[in-house]
């Protein structure tokens, strides 16, 4: 058993439950529509974010017919996101296919996108369920607001830890923090409840960017050689920033020199990634990854321990500690 198979035993048979509501979420009577919501079903990921949700709810009490609401909400809103991102992109691939973009070209993809928004918005709106639309409406206006204020820094390459800690809380860590809020939103605790499960996934989130962060170093034996993808798409991450912070200013300005006007050498991107390396630009990224998932298992000692509580405690920790 896989260690995610694992972490899903408590919510088991709810995931397989809504696996089959989503796909209903997803239907239309457009039969182009209906050939692209299955291609984005049939690829799916680990389904991690509605396992939040789930959890999330089983935690603080039964899992209703909102859970199921809130984990296809995520999903849709998510997946309209993601969709929208590939054309901004001009991505031909996401998770190893190819992307709707590129099968379909961007017109039909940005469509397919609103299409996604709107039967999320319907489907809260017509369970008058305002109260899990407004968690995810602000997480996805957190990732807009992120991922163009990365946009604006990638320009004049200035991002400070500061602001590094900004773009991710609202490009990742704002979808976890509504997975975990929209979940205890879902079974009707109260809103301080609510409030301190978005702060767990906040955390969480932060912590799951600073791994992808590092993954782009090479750091594990399944990944392989480095990809300095980050680099070349002149996107400053933590274990670069603490670097650019500790050496002199010759050395600082030759590494922005390269990611503007050399970013395509591989050479000297692997200059680049050798230096963080040797500065312990990795350790000091890796420690502050561990200093959020501590944050986030400390307020969840306030929860009463369940096996859902075990499961959300093993999935903190498979978020820093899987292998992409």
């Amino acid at each position: 058993m896989s260690v995610v198979d694992q972490i899903k035993l408590p919510v088991r048979e709810e995931m397989v439950l809504f696996e089959q509501k989503f796909k209903e979420a997803m239907k239309s009577e457009v039969a182009l529509l209906d050939k692209i919501t299955h291609y984005i079903i049939k690829r799916k990921g680990k389904q991690l974010r509605p396992l939040f949700v789930f959890l999330a709810a089983k935690m603080h009490g039964k899992i209703s017919e909102g859970t199921y609401l809130a984990a296809s909400l995520i999903e849709l809103l998510h997946t309209a996101t993601l969709v929208h991102d590939d054309v901004v992109d001009d991505a031909a691939e996401r998770r190893g296919f190819l992307s709707i973009n590129a099968l379909w070209k961007n017109k039909i993809a940005v469509l397919v996108g609103d299409y996604l928004l709107s039967r999320g918005l319907l489907i809260t709106t017509e369970n008058n369920r305002i109260d899990l639309l407004r968690i995810v409406s602000k997480a996805v206006k957190s990732m807009s607001e992120g991922e163009l204020l990365q946009m604006e820094k990638a320009r004049n390459l200035d991002i400070t830890e500061e602001v590094y800690f900004k773009i991710i809380e609202q490009k990742t860590a704002s979808l976890v923090s509504a997975c975990c809020g929209t979940g205890a939103c879902s079974v009707g605790v109260d809103d301080k409840m609510v409030e301190s499960m978005e702060e767990i996934g906040k955390y969480v989130g932060i912590a799951f960017q600073i791994k992808d962060d590092i993954f782009d170093y090479g750091f594990s034996d399944k990944i392989g050689k480095p990809t300095g993808i980050d680099l070349k798409e002149r996107k400053l991450t933590l274990p670069l920033i603490h670097v650019l912070n500790k050496i002199d200013r010759s050395s600082k300005k030759m590494i922005i020199n390269t990611i503007k006007k050399e970013k395509q050498d591989p050479q000297k991107i692997k200059e680049i990634i050798d230096l963080v390396i040797q500065q312990g630009g990795i350790e000091y990224a890796e420690n502050q990854m561990y200093n959020y998932r501590d944050k986030a298992l400390g307020l969840l000692k306030k929860v009463p321990d369940s096996p859902a509580k075990s499961s959300f405690e093993l999935l903190i920790d498979y978020s820093i500690k899987r292998v992409k």
